[in-house]
């Protein structure tokens, strides 16, 4: 967050403002990555980090919200049919696989491919970031697809179709990437070029790259909790404990300088907050609060509810249950409450791409497993991503109420009333996500079964999506390498370490 404000508040180099003004044709040059006529790193990278925190920020959280039953569709809209029916088609969120590989890749192994021709500048700082970035984006595609293509992406019109490779193998590549990123950042070349403020998540510190590293890693390690690979898990995080700069302890936000103009808002506030000038969103009036997340964080007396929802235009706060049916009277978008001001704070709000709270409940879970030894106990961390939720939310006086929340006598609310800890966890976390990195609850209940007892929607078949399909462009254009699919793929098909 620190370093976040700094930017924020300062000048903005030229191509962080041409980013937000179209700047994409003008940096669609790299059809050779290796002999690239015009850009630069320096120029190239803001662009794919804002490509990056939209897509995160935006559709992704849009369809974990959904998959995780924190939002839905009031009586007056019949937007989000297919999500509410969970009738996942090849068309369904495709962006999340599209936009990775036709924007964010492409991108950032321009930047990492790039040579100075003058030899005057040395980029690894760049190619530090590029790997970090790309890694946090390749996990998310193996944990949403399985196979995907990796060893042969990302070389352009070397070869536009490039073959599918197995999702553990990316994984654990991915994993040693990872390796690689913090090892650099911490070890620059003498000279290397600073990316300062061309950088608008960090603003070139690369301690808090290495971190940032480091902790999606250990997300990664986690996940293969329940794949008997603990003696692997264990030698990763060693490695991590090696490079000595630890985990991220603060919000990792991305902003370039956002402003009220149309394309240029931060894109959580523009995609579902308001337009500019304080226009009407349609998806700002169709997205409101289930009934079940409301009457949850009630029975938790979790004073995070008013913050994650707003009271409704006709007053109070009340949710409607998933479904495309739903009675006119008191079901309604104004009868209903919306995303709340804990979550909408204005056009130019840093938007969000792993928060504190995540990185400590990954740690929680670590050391409760006992992949982690040594340091702080997974109470203490539990707790201290209670704290950091309350904070992030903007709720008053909010260490004060978060320890009084978790020290209610609440099964999965009290580490000391939590029988399951991993449950507390899970719980926790996906409480303190809604509406941040929602993709991850989702992904986090594939793997573990928790929250228990989420509803599912009356019009779908019973069963929750455990994946997407690919989209119809891949199928189309790289049908002898896409992995064959069907319907209920999104169903049974479950990620490889589930």
């Amino acid at each position: 967050m620190k370093i976040n404000n700094i930017i924020k508040h300062s000048l903005i180099v030229v191509c962080s403002m041409l980013l937000l003004v179209g700047c994409d044709d003008y940096l669609d040059v790299n059809d050779n990555p290796n002999n690239p006529p015009i850009s630069t790193p320096s120029l190239t990278l803001p662009v794919a980090q804002q490509t990056f925190a939209t897509l995160n920020g935006t559709s992704m959280v849009y369809l974990g919200q959904f998959m995780t039953y924190n939002w839905t569709t009031p009586s007056n809209w019949s937007a989000n049919q297919n999500l509410i029916r969970y009738n996942f088609t090849n068309q369904q969120s495709t962006n999340i696989f599209e936009t990775s590989y036709a924007s964010i890749f492409k991108d950032l192994t321009y930047v990492q491919n790039y040579e100075d021709p003058t030899g005057a500048s040395d980029y690894s700082a760049y190619d530090a970031i590029a790997q970090t970035i790309k890694g946090f984006q390749y996990q998310y595609l193996v944990d949403l697809y399985g196979d995907i293509p990796f060893t042969e992406a990302n070389l352009r019109g070397a070869n536009r179709t490039p073959k599918y490779d197995d999702a553990e193998t990316v994984y654990k590549a991915t994993i040693d990437s990872l390796t690689n990123a913090a090892t650099l950042a911490l070890n620059l070349p003498d000279g290397a070029a600073d990316p300062d403020s061309q950088d608008i998540i960090f603003g070139g510190d690369m301690v808090s790259w290495a971190q940032f590293a480091n902790t999606i890693k250990l997300r990664m390690l986690v996940r293969l909790s329940n794949t008997g690979q603990d003696a692997y898990i264990k030698d990763q995080i060693s490695s991590i404990n090696a490079n000595g700069a630890g985990y991220i302890d603060y919000d990792v936000n991305a902003n370039p300088g956002y402003s009220d103009d149309s394309g240029k808002q931060s894109p959580f506030w523009g995609y579902i907050g308001q337009g500019p000038g304080g226009t009407d969103i349609d998806r700002n009036d169709f997205t409101v609060a289930t009934d079940y997340i409301l009457e949850l964080l009630d029975s938790y007396g979790d004073v995070r509810a008013t913050q994650l929802y707003a009271e409704a235009a006709n007053g109070g706060y009340k949710g409607a249950p998933q479904s495309t049916i739903l009675p006119g009277t008191g079901f309604t978008s104004n009868d209903l409450s919306k995303v709340g001001p804990g979550l909408l704070l204005d056009f130019d709000q840093d938007q969000p791409i792993m928060i504190l709270s995540e990185s400590l409940f990954l740690q929680a879970e670590a050391v409760q497993r006992g992949y982690i030894t040594g340091g702080d106990t997974a109470e203490n961390l539990y707790n201290s991503a209670i704290e950091a939720s309350f904070e992030y939310l903007g709720v008053e006086d909010a260490t004060v109420a978060a320890q009084a929340y978790y020290a209610q006598a609440i099964a999965n609310v009290s580490w000391g009333s939590s029988t399951d800890k991993i449950e507390a966890i899970i719980t926790q976390k996906w409480i303190a996500l809604n509406g941040t990195s929602s993709i991850e609850p989702w992904i986090e209940l594939t793997r573990t079964g928790f929250p228990t007892n989420l509803p599912i929607p009356a019009e779908s078949d019973g069963v929750r999506p455990v994946r997407l399909l690919y989209p119809d462009t891949e199928v189309s254009t790289n049908s002898n390498n896409v992995p064959a699919q069907t319907k209920t793929d999104v169903f049974t098909n479950n990620p490889f370490w589930k």
